[in-house]
């Protein structure tokens, strides 16, 4: 009788489980990593996009800030969590930039991760201090060329996004900029603005209100085409700089072997909000332009990305300290 009684109370327990493994996706709250302090354009799309998360889901979407190592401590705290579709990262630029520039990294960019579907991306702008007499990009290279080594370009730090794409610039441009790397990109704003530095490659949200406020100049656009939040400025190429783009995006990856029905729900749910046009409202008033691209291109994207910006760091000899 009593292994009868057992074999019914095994019988129950596989049941209860057959049951659990069945319940529809999600079925308890999922946490999304950003790999920086709150605040930031990471964070406030991740909190954006996670309220209407929510909603759809009907299971709270929770914004975890992982702050540390340049981004890679999220990023490894995403690549090690279990792929059941409960543990996200909102991941961005530096993501892929970090493995070039620094010796040994916590994570594989391409075999730690899924890539689920991008969102938005923030093309980088060329601003100089309002009193570099340099209306143009191409005044702005002749002003530089008259005195090589004297004007300067700065950086959120060695190995930045800001940085990286100075270099490109300055190999594209044939032209001799002094970097001076910050520790961080408002340190480095605050200085070109202050005439303590002359130029900096950065990111439209961070410098569209010292942009307004005529405490710098905008010279270029590193983007395809002129952006929505700044349609008065010149791309790049329009500059005299052919191919030459450089974004911080923004995209949802989940750790490797994250199963297909996940990743698809995921991405139509995701798509679905940042489509509205209410978040599309957001998106703009901070500078991003919405971009969707779902897991394929996405993991093409990334690829194309690492390639690109380890060629840069490469060339240009980059090493973090």
């Amino acid at each position: 009788m009593s292994r009868f009684k057992s074999i019914l109370c095994f019988i129950a327990l596989a049941a209860a489980s057959g049951i659990a493994s069945a319940q529809p996706y999600p079925a308890k709250p999922i946490r999304v990593i950003v790999a920086y302090p709150p605040g930031g354009s990471t964070d406030i799309i991740a909190r954006i996009i996670g309220l209407k998360l929510t909603d759809r889901f009907g299971q709270t979407v929770v914004v975890d800030n992982r702050a540390g190592a340049a981004g890679m401590l999220g990023a490894a705290l995403a690549a090690q969590s279990a792929p059941d579709g409960y543990t996200l990262i909102l991941s961005d630029t530096p993501f892929v930039v970090n493995p070039s520039v620094f010796g040994k990294v916590p994570y594989d960019p391409v075999k730690d991760f899924t890539p689920i579907v991008m969102v938005a991306q923030s093309p980088m702008m060329l601003v100089v201090n309002s009193a570099v007499p340099a209306q143009t990009v191409q005044e702005l290279i002749a002003l530089a060329k008259a005195q090589p080594g004297k004007f300067t370009i700065g950086s959120a730090g060695t190995g930045a996004s800001s940085h990286v794409v100075a270099e490109l610039f300055k190999m594209r441009a044939n032209v001799n900029l002094t970097h001076v790397p910050y520790k961080g990109l408002g340190p480095a704003l605050t200085d070109t603005a202050g005439g303590q530095i002359n130029s900096l490659f950065t990111s439209i949200p961070a410098a569209m209100p010292m942009v307004k406020a005529g405490r710098l100049r905008v010279l270029g656009v590193c983007a395809k085409k002129r952006v929505t939040v700044a349609p008065d400025v010149p791309t790049m190429d329009e500059s005299g700089i052919s191919d030459f783009e450089a974004a911080i995006w923004y995209g949802y990856q989940g750790p490797a072997g994250l199963p297909k029905p996940i990743v698809d729900k995921l991405t139509t749910e995701i798509v679905r909000a940042a489509e509205l046009p209410d978040v599309r409202e957001r998106f703009l008033g901070l500078g991003l332009e919405p971009l969707i691209l779902q897991s394929a291109e996405f993991r093409s994207y990334i690829a194309a990305e690492i390639k690109k910006w380890t060629d840069v760091v490469k060339s240009a000899n980059i090493r973090a300290d």
